[in-house]
């Protein structure tokens, strides 16, 4: 029902943003690390989303870029896969990187995103191999470099280093970048949010 929304970001709680279009405050689910990628509050956005509509649950997905959006979209045709796994996925990979993955037979990759287990990994793969043929992966390994894959336990360490940079007066879209880049497998909260201060400093 809707493509995107285009207005002000108004404010972000969680895993919730608000966009205000015309009077009107819209509600978008949109985990915390890809709300970076979007902009900060008080910016004029677009934000592609997709209107989930169930008996029990009605619900607007947000996503940074259309790739994403269409990415999402492609794994909620996958069997046993909702849409809060499906924006799991999203926000844990690229699109590029989840074509080459399934591409590839990366299982491990795949499975490594929070609430996937190997069955659905090889479920995403068996069900998109043929969709994903021909996807453009060369930007896979540049993407990497920028948004490394990272295990369940040091997603909920970025996430808690970017809230507390935000806490401290930083945008997110400084605080992602910047959590981003110093996360290394195994590096504590504390010791995330010191290297990423001295990132911001510079």
């Amino acid at each position: 029902m809707y493509a995107y929304i285009k207005g002000m970001f108004i404010s972000a709680r969680g895993d919730d943003i608000i966009v205000e279009n015309n009077g009107i405050g819209y509600k978008i689910y949109m985990p915390l690390l890809m709300q970076g990628r979007v902009g900060r509050p008080g910016d004029e956005v677009c934000v592609y989303t997709y209107h989930y509509v169930r008996e029990d649950m009605i619900a607007l997905y947000g996503f940074p870029t259309p790739e994403d959006q269409d990415m999402f979209e492609l794994l909620l045709t996958v069997s046993g896969i909702g849409p809060k796994i499906a924006i799991t996925v999203v926000e844990s990979l690229t699109p590029e990187e989840l074509a080459l993955a399934v591409l590839s037979g990366d299982i491990k990759k795949i499975s490594s995103v929070k609430g996937l287990g190997k069955k659905s990994a090889e479920r995403i793969i068996l069900e998109l191999k043929d969709k994903l043929k021909g996807y453009d992966v060369s930007g896979a390994a540049a993407s990497s470099d920028d948004m490394p894959m990272v295990s369940e336990p040091g997603r909920g360490v970025i996430e808690d280093c970017v809230s507390a940079l935000i806490v401290l007066g930083y945008s997110s879209v400084d605080a992602n970048k910047a959590a981003r880049s110093a996360y290394e497998e195994n590096i504590g909260v504390e010791d995330l949010i010191r290297k990423s201060l001295r990132l911001l400093a510079r």
